[in-house]
């Protein structure tokens, strides 16, 4: 049975995490990490594999170079420049970007042809500048998108209405930052639209109010983040859940970053959407049925997109 080899570009809070849970779950077989820092790198790799006598697989684990990513699967990317209070998501474009060259130019060179999965923020316009760095097809490049936001929207949902969050169906699309929404014309729980739950619970949900909702959930991150730092379990559960969908073939729909060519009327742009992940990466867009309303969030969200991708 071939070996499931990952690769981890960043030893701070989030990648970390992310290989944390790749060992506790058992995903891959080889885990590789790589920071700027080495040393910091080594020093979490001697820590992490000492997780490995409570996990019911074996794993390698070592801290390494880009060189060494040739046969890798997957490589996630992670590193960043550290959250400044007050900045958006692309207010980090610049120095996002340099990092990220730095980044993938050398992980070319080193001949691989596996998959990347984007964490570095903004999100949207890195995962296509990785796109356009690596000349990988589309289907190879996919960043994280609005999946931590829709998790976000489904455990505020499920609060709210007394469940679990599993039995929630619902999305944020758009850009992960301040223009993402909800489409909540095609949100759902248990097979029943919200509205119509809605309707049914006037008196127990008469105060909940959509637009705070979606304010709740665009400013989640930064409210942990202002306390304590960063953001690092939710991201990292989101990250591994789309390397699990690769390595073990399960077609899962997660709302990633993902190229659009004609989707939803829209071009060139990566943008979150509900996409169907395989083993071959991005095997396929799914398209909602917005309502007009919703059809011009969207279009204003990817018009915000586009203007950054100008800058690159």
């Amino acid at each position: 049975m071939k070996a499931n080899k990952v690769a981890v570009i960043g030893a701070g809070a989030v990648g970390t995490s992310i290989a944390f849970d790749l060992i506790i779950q058992g995903i891959c077989n080889e885990l590789l990490m790589i920071d700027i820092n080495k040393p910091k790198a080594e020093s979490e790799v001697l820590d992490l594999k000492h997780c490995t006598a409570y996990s019911n697989s074996s794993i390698k684990i070592k801290a390494g170079e880009y060189s060494e990513c040739t046969d890798m699967d997957i490589i996630v990317i992670t590193a960043a420049a550290p959250l400044i209070k007050g900045q958006s998501r692309l207010d980090m474009f610049e120095t996002a970007k340099k990092i990220t060259k730095s980044i993938i130019d050398p992980i070319m060179e080193s001949g691989f042809n596996g998959y990347f999965i984007i964490v570095t923020n903004p999100v949207d316009i890195i995962s296509y500048y990785v796109y356009k760095l690596s000349g990988l097809p589309k289907n190879k490049v996919i960043g994280t998108g609005t999946a931590l936001d829709s998790a976000r929207l489904k455990v505020f949902l499920a609060d709210l209405i007394g469940i679990e969050a599993n039995s929630v169906q619902a999305y944020t699309i758009g850009e992960h930052g301040d223009s993402q929404f909800i489409p909540w014309s095609t949100v759902s729980v248990g097979g029943k639209n919200f509205e119509d739950i809605l309707i049914d619970n006037k008196d127990r949900l008469k105060s909940f109010d959509k637009d705070l909702t979606l304010e709740e959930i665009k400013k989640a991150g930064w409210k942990i983040a202002d306390v304590k730092g960063t953001t690092n379990y939710g991201i990292a559960a989101t990250t591994v859940d789309i390397i699990k969908s690769i390595l073990n073939n399960e077609g899962k729909i997660i709302p990633v970053s993902a190229l659009l060519e004609g989707e939803y009327g829209i071009d060139d742009v990566y943008v979150g959407v509900p996409a169907i992940i395989n083993k071959t990466g991005i095997s396929e867009i799914v398209e909602l049925r917005l309502n007009p309303e919703e059809s011009e969030s969207f279009k204003s969200s990817v018009s915000i997109l586009k203007n950054f991708l100008s800058q690159l």
